[in-house]
């Protein structure tokens, strides 16, 4: 007969055989992650989110990755402007900036929003904004001879009724005081009375969209109402530029300048307005130098203001 202590000796012996041919079953995960290092796949990385998912409890963030997708963040609204416009300046020798702003949710993306840019004719926006200040703090309202001029500015980009205009506000002095006031802080007057040789930037252009559409604006909802429906209403022949933006149906308002520059010829083609699209009320501006031709700058600027469009539309919605 075996001793007490023999048969103890042999129910260890017991135990220790069933643990070692019962290992696989005991522990699969561990066995699993043996072989695939054996294969030559990545190990796990210890106790961490790898075990905790093979022991069937899913690691921090699995649901998340799992009904979103990665859990990285979207690129920021400049970072796809830029994007959209790669193709669209492809081959372009010139310079381009791009804003654009989405009035209802504040989503801003720009492109070269502090590089300066002629103006040409858009500053003819600025001189009716600033005229419309001077008079608001002066009590006063715009006259039936200011009028005229006014829509002669803006609806039909007439050069002499700028001058006159320029004049009113007190030229180079006149404009930069006001622009002040509106906020613009990246605008130079042009020298002497040349207006259309002011320099801008799209982040200034668009602070005075802003100024022409915000209940914040130091404009009064009159002055920001007579200015626009005057952008409205822009002679047929002008209402290209960042209108290609709109969606079919709408009332887009515009103001484009067009300027040959410097002993090639060269043009500078500019466009700001406001416009709807898709139900999305936008401001929009883009500025451009370098275009070989009138036609080819207008294309190129409704090619920008499409792409900023939709760089806007991906990261509001």
């Amino acid at each position: 007969m075996r001793t007490a202590a023999s048969l103890r000796r042999a129910m260890v012996v017991t135990a220790v055989s069933f643990l070692a041919a019962n290992a696989a079953l005991v522990f699969p995960a561990r066995a699993v992650s043996r072989a695939h290092d054996a294969a030559g796949h990545v190990a796990a990385s210890g106790p961490g989110t790898h075990d905790r998912a093979r022991a069937g409890r899913p690691a921090p963030g699995a649901h998340q990755r799992a009904a979103c997708g990665s859990p990285v963040d979207p690129p920021a609204p400049d970072t796809r402007l830029a994007a959209a416009l790669t193709r669209v300046l492809r081959g372009h020798a010139g310079r381009v900036a791009v804003g654009v702003t989405d009035q209802a949710t504040g989503v801003t993306a720009i492109y070269h929003g502090t590089k300066s840019f002629d103006t040409a004719s858009i500053v003819k926006a600025d001189i009716l904004a600033v005229l419309l200040l001077h008079l608001q703090r002066a009590g006063e309202s715009i006259g039936a001879a200011g009028r005229q001029l006014a829509a002669r500015m803006i609806e039909d980009s007439d050069n002499a009724a700028a001058s006159a205009l320029w004049n009113a506000v007190g030229g180079g002095p006149g404009l930069e005081a006001g622009n002040a006031v509106l906020g613009l802080k990246q605008t130079v007057p042009g020298p002497g009375g040349y207006w259309g040789l002011t320099t801008t930037t799209v982040t200034d252009q668009l602070r005075l969209l802003a100024d022409l559409t915000s209940a914040r604006s130091p404009l009064s909802t009159a002055a920001r109402g007579y200015e626009l429906s005057l952008m409205h209403n822009v002679e047929a022949g002008q209402n290209w530029g960042v209108t290609a933006a709109a969606s079919a149906g709408t009332r887009p308002a515009v103001k484009n300048g067009w300027l040959p520059v410097g002993p090639r010829g060269l043009w500078v083609i500019n466009s700001i307005g406001v416009i709807s699209h898709t139900g999305q009320h936008l401001a929009i501006a883009v500025l451009s130098d370098g275009n070989p031709s009138h036609s080819a700058g207008i294309s190129l600027v409704q090619a920008a203001a499409t792409a900023a469009v939709s760089a806007v539309a991906a990261a509001g919605h």
